[in-house]
């Protein structure tokens, strides 16, 4: 009776060569380890500032100086301290402000953009050319002239003077068009001319291709320049200054300043508190939009 003899198992000629082949710990790390380093570096030096905001705002002395020794007290007194002023009332103006103000700067950039992108009409180069040159100038260079409109403006309207919050957001529309039109018109001439004729041959207008299936192929660019409208308009402090005259109609940006700006009655505590809270909102909408913005780009993206 014969036996057969089984050949002992040996590593393979691949796994010798990958054995063979692992880089030294000097070659790993000046090719990817220093990336790493690099990595945790910029981590660090980002991280610090959010982690010494928050143990500020658990600090029971008010001050920066006094929380130099990270969470070396934790009291939830400055949180508490804010249902005692007009935190919420500010943060309630800011989100209105913030929200209309992304919801039009979208609905307008998007119309421009498809106007642009689709239709041919005598001025349309020199229309692309003048929305670029005004966006070279910062919207504050003009809030002097804003200023003496909005007082003159309110004597015949008073709801779009001073002090008004629908007369923050028609000049923060004001400037909504420009860059986010551009932006949006990029990423419209991507979208394929041929959906639009195949909808018209099924009887769709230019509404329906519009509001149908231009804007859902757009997703991912419509949450862009949402997100980058609301967070901008949600810490813009130098128009907002000027414009909102009262305390009840102050912002949040406006708001928390006037905790600080005098440096005797400076209440950190408070500051950092309102600063901690004021950004969830926007962390919030960021993870909200985050996965429209990654799953938009293929789902909605079409091959032309």
């Amino acid at each position: 009776m014969r036996t057969t003899r089984v050949p002992a198992t040996r590593p393979s000629l691949v796994s010798r060569r990958s054995l063979s082949r692992r880089p030294s710990a000097g070659r790993w790390f000046s090719e990817i380890g220093w990336r790493h380093l690099v990595g945790v570096l910029a981590v660090a030096y980002a991280g610090f500032p959010l982690v010494y905001v928050v143990s500020a705002s658990l600090a029971d002395g008010g001050t920066l100086t006094g929380s130099n020794d990270l969470f070396a007290s934790v009291s939830g007194a400055n949180y508490a301290a804010l249902g005692g002023t007009r935190f919420w009332t500010w943060m309630g103006n800011t989100l209105v402000v913030a929200v209309a103000t992304g919801v039009g700067t979208v609905l307008m950039g998007a119309a421009a953009a498809y106007a642009f992108s689709r239709f041919r009409f005598s001025g349309r180069r020199m229309g692309l050319t003048a929305l670029l040159v005004i966006q070279m100038f910062p919207q504050m260079l003009a809030f002097v002239a804003i200023f003496l409109l909005l007082i003159s403006l309110g004597n015949v309207v008073p709801g779009l003077g001073l002090d008004s919050k629908l007369s923050l957001i028609c000049v923060y529309l004001g400037g909504a068009l420009g860059v986010n039109t551009f932006l949006m018109y990029g990423f419209f001439n991507t979208v394929p001319r041929e959906i639009d004729e195949a909808a018209k041959i099924d009887g769709a207008s230019h509404a329906q291709i519009y509001w149908t299936i231009v804007l859902r192929l757009t997703a991912p660019i419509l949450a862009v320049v949402g997100l980058l409208s609301f967070i901008s308009t949600f810490g813009e402090f130098i128009i907002a200054r000027v414009l909102l005259q009262s305390e009840e109609s102050w912002t949040l940006a406006v708001g928390l300043y006037g905790w600080v700006s005098s440096l005797q009655e400076a209440n950190w505590g408070l500051f950092t508190a309102g600063a901690v809270v004021s950004a969830v909102p926007v962390l919030a909408l960021f993870l909200f939009l985050q996965k429209y913005i990654v799953g938009g780009l293929t789902a909605g993206s079409v091959k032309g």
